[in-house]
């Protein structure tokens, strides 16, 4: 977690902080450090100091101690984007958004609701949500992320874009939780909606219980048709986009939805669901060059 309180003015010095955020998305091995490194320098820097505001929330939010100093810490970061703001960051990671704000224009609500869902992992945990507040925590904890993301790859925010990238946040979140199913559960959260375990008759409500429950399988192939949903609209509406403006997004895509592909092709049998750098080097070689097959797209 970020210090709220450097020791010097000069350790808020922005080359210094553009570093941090850097060793940030190095240190966490991210999945979406591919896509960010095809950015030209400033894009790529600011999407940097992006991703290393949403790990640094994101750990407050699943290590930050308990119930009352992870809410602690996530209000601190609600004064720290108030502070960016004002042009008077205090953190590393506070000076690396703010050159980023000030060059992309970036919309402070979408920050606050990330906090905003890192909040909500707090105040449950999360167990079996209805559908629609499972939707409402993808739109914090994934869709804000999309939203700021975009003006930085240079598609800049429209009806369009924003559907966009607020459907390709959903299929990565939705696969996301499909692959973490065990390891959510070991930290007392199933994001799995209350409408499907109901219609799989899964009546515990025990994270621990839910995730080897035989009728699991059906609940996960439900919410994977979910998220090849969001994919298909993604992929429909990237026909209205610019794919070189979005290759970032796209990389992160190819990625995600090569992971729902494995869990289909098994029927969502348990166990763990990966992508060696081999692969992961072929998603990113075919997305630097070339379009995706399903669509041209605007500037094929």
């Amino acid at each position: 977690m970020t210090r709220l309180a450097p020791e010097t003015p000069q350790a808020l010095a922005p080359r210094a902080a553009a570093a941090h955020a850097a060793d940030i998305v190095k240190r966490s091995g991210t999945s979406f450090a591919a896509g960010m490194r095809v950015l030209p320098k400033p894009r790529r820097e600011a999407m940097y100091a992006i991703y290393a505001f949403a790990r640094e929330v994101d750990d407050i939010a699943d290590e930050g101690g308990s119930d009352a100093e992870r809410m602690a810490g996530l209000k601190a970061w609600r004064a720290e984007i108030a502070n960016v703001y004002d042009h008077r960051p205090q953190t590393l990671v506070g000076v690396a958004l703010g050159e980023a704000i000030d060059r992309f224009g970036l919309d402070r609500a979408e920050f606050e609701l990330l906090i905003e869902g890192m909040e909500m992992d707090v105040e449950g945990p999360l167990v079996a949500p209805s559908h629609a507040r499972l939707m409402a925590y993808c739109r914090r904890v994934a869709g804000a992320v999309g939203l700021l993301s975009m003006p930085v790859f240079g598609a800049g925010r429209g009806e369009v874009e924003d559907r966009f990238a607020l459907a390709l946040a959903n299929a990565l979140q939705l696969t996301n939780i499909l692959r973490d199913i065990d390891e959510d559960a070991q930290m007392g959260r199933v994001y799995l909606p209350a409408e499907l375990l109901e219609a799989h008759h899964i009546a515990t409500r025990e994270a621990a219980a839910i995730a080897v429950h035989p009728a699991i399988r059906g609940v996960a192939r439900d919410l994977g048709r979910e998220a090849r949903g969001w994919f298909d609209e993604a992929q429909a509406l990237l026909a209205q986009l610019n794919w070189r403006q979005v290759r970032p997004a796209l990389l992160m895509m190819g990625v995600y939805e090569r992971y729902l592909q494995i869990m289909e092709a098994r029927d969502f049998a348990p166990g763990p669901v990966t992508l060696g750098k081999a692969a992961k080097g072929a998603i990113a070689l075919r997305f630097l060059f070339l379009p995706p097959a399903k669509t041209q797209g605007r500037g094929a």
